[in-house]
């Protein structure tokens, strides 16, 4: 045992504490290593992300100015094809060849088409126009409008579009989700961020159908180009079949029904229909034909035609389009005055939405797409007042019976009266009942005794006001769609309407006529269906024996106001037909379209043989 014990203590050993040092220092040395190395690699992701958004502001910027480089390019190419259009339909009035199928100008995903927030047009459209319009959204394809809407509120009415032709214009109106950003380089979306061209793209189908802000005149002409591009029928084809091919393509989505828009000219009987050089009218089978309808005049535009009024003695027609307003000699076709504001902006687009005469014929009242009211003195050839209150296009113009007030209408939610003599505002109605937000006015109108002012608007509803007391008195609710188009019966008694939802309606005015009795209130005598597509204009004749109306399916029709059967259908137009209006002391009518025509037509109470 002692030998073990002494062999034991020969045997050296390292002592305890130098060997946990040295384990100490190797781990200190490792966690300073991979430290270090973290902190390398930190700094790396940090440089990394850096390099990273310094690649996506550089791409944001190259985004915006290709957006920027491809409205502009847009921008340079419509204008150069409109002037192209024009000169050669300027060489085919002068007897030179027709006009060849045109390229169809189609307008960048997300970019829009036209002037925002109106009609149709009334106005889709023009904004179209339509619009309206929105005078194309309203006008053409209104206001849309715009027609289109176009667009009132801000679309298109166009005059679309737009609600006219193109909605009106039609457009404010009215303006359709997706408007640009600050600037108006890019669109944005609801965050405020920019709308790339995918994205733009996978929206575009979804949700349900939007509406046409008012048609815009915009809209109009390029569904205008649309059917150009679309061919032309043989010079084989009689002047029938050659409106037909522009006038009654059933629109999409329209259930055909035995209404006159959709009967085959070929088939009507020789007495129940007439037709001109490129125009046609189709009676109703079922009643006895008591008109007879031909063309007087063709007054030829550069632009969209969004609204036609006649002076109160019957002897001129002002039309009004892009940036002028012509008067026309009604007798002799020729055009006695031409006004244009030579201090408006001079760049873009400025149709005239609206035109009224005031009752003794000295002034002849406008409005525009840049908000303005115009009063003209028309023998001068000069602006007598600007009238500026509006925050949206002014989309409808009427003058009191007595000629002291103007009557205006707005894709702002207002309607208001102003003083002719000082140009002074007088009244303000706002539409700030609990209704729907979008109620851009699209149309206005005095009563006859000048006691009443009505309003038409993109909500589905009509407004009534009462003028001496500046009180609303009721709200008139029964349209499916937008209403575009409110007229006075001459007796006072009615009211009527036209709307996106292809109707017509005549509402008795009860109490609030001159010979209403207490507590009557407003009800819809009458629901006229007929047209194939949106109303955009009506109007009464004179003598109250007649409704006419003008729709975006290119037709104008008569109806009989005490039936409520419609006489006879007119096609005479290659696109919407923004506005009618009637003579009020001959038997004549106009119609203004998208096509860039105006046309001066008589109708004359003839009964003939079935």
């Amino acid at each position: 045992m002692s030998n073990i014990y002494n062999h034991r203590q020969m045997v050296p050993s390292a002592p305890l504490s130098s060997r946990v040092t040295e384990l100490l220092d190797a781990l200190r040395t490792e966690y300073d290593s991979l430290n270090q190395e973290a902190s390398s690699m930190r700094l790396f992701k940090d440089e990394y992300e850096q390099r990273i958004s310094n690649q996506i502001s550089e791409i944001q910027a190259v985004q915006q100015n290709l957006y920027e480089l491809e409205r502009a390019h847009h921008k340079i190419k419509q204008q150069y094809e409109e002037e192209i259009l024009r000169l050669r339909r300027e060489l085919e009035a002068r007897g030179g060849p027709p006009v060849p199928p045109g390229p169809f100008l189609q307008q960048p995903a997300g970019l829009g088409g036209g002037p925002q927030g109106q009609l149709p047009m009334p106005m889709g459209q023009p904004h179209g126009a339509g619009m309206p319009p929105g005078p194309g959204g309203m006008y053409g394809g209104m206001p849309p409008a715009s027609a289109a809407h176009s667009g009132p509120n801000g679309s298109a009415m166009a005059p679309g579009q737009g609600p006219m032709g193109g909605e009106p214009h039609p457009g404010a109106y009215m303006g359709p989700p997706g408007s640009y950003g600050p600037g108006g380089n890019v669109p944005m979306n609801a965050h405020g961020q920019p709308v790339t061209p995918q994205q733009q793209q996978q929206g575009a189908g979804m949700g349900k159908e939007r509406k046409p802000s008012l048609v815009t005149p915009q809209q109009a002409q390029q569904q205008q180009q649309q059917q150009q591009a679309a061919g032309q029928m043989g010079s084989r084809q009689t002047p029938t079949q050659q409106a037909r091919n522009v006038s009654m393509v059933p629109s999409k989505g329209v259930i055909a029904s035995s209404q006159l828009a959709d009967m085959d000219p070929d088939s009507v009987p020789p007495n129940m229909k007439h037709e001109g050089t490129d125009w046609f009218v189709i009676f109703n089978l079922k009643i006895p034909r008591s008109l007879n309808i031909e063309n007087v005049h063709t007054l030829d535009h550069t632009s969209v035609v969004c609204c036609v009024k006649f002076s109160n003695d019957g002897k001129y027609l002002a039309t009004g389009c892009n940036r002028t307003t012509q008067i026309w000699n009604v007798a002799t076709g020729k055009k006695e005055c031409f006004l244009a504001d030579e201090n408006a902006p001079k760049n873009g687009d400025l149709y005239i939405r609206a035109v009224c005469f005031s009752p003794d014929g000295k002034y002849l009242v406008t409005g525009a797409e840049d908000k303005q009211i115009r009063i003209w003195d028309v023998q001068k050839r000069s602006i007598k007042h600007v009238l500026s209150g509006h925050e949206q296009d002014i989309y409808s113009l009427d003058f009191s019976p007595d000629g002291s007030m103007i009557l205006s209408g707005s894709g702002d939610r207002t309607v208001r009266l102003w003083n002719l003599e000082n140009g002074k505002e007088m009244y303000k109605f706002t539409i700030d009942d609990m209704g729907p937000k979008d109620a851009g006015v699209t149309s206005v109108a005095f009563s006859p005794n000048g006691k009443l002012v009505a309003a038409a608007s993109l909500d589905k509803m009509i407004r009534l006001w009462d003028v001496t007391t500046a009180t609303p008195l009721q709200r008139i609710d029964g349209h499916k769609d937008s209403v575009y188009a409110v007229a006075f019966s001459p007796d006072g008694q009615s009211l009527l309407s036209g709307s996106l939802d292809k109707t017509l309606r005549i509402w008795d005015l009860g109490r609030y006529g001159p010979s209403g009795r207490p507590g009557e209130m407003v009800t819809c005598r009458s629901t006229l269906v007929g047209h194939k597509d949106f109303v955009l204009s009506v109007a009464y004749s004179p003598d109250g024996n007649w409704i006419v109306s003008g729709s975006k399916d290119r037709g104008v029709q008569f109806w009989d106001p005490r039936t409520g059967q419609t006489q006879c259908m007119l096609q005479g137009h290659k696109n919407s037909v923004i506005s009618v209006a009637l003579s009020p002391t001959q038997t004549f009518f106009a119609t203004g379209s998208g096509d860039c025509r105006a046309r001066i037509w008589s109708y004359e109470n003839r009964p003939v043989p079935m």
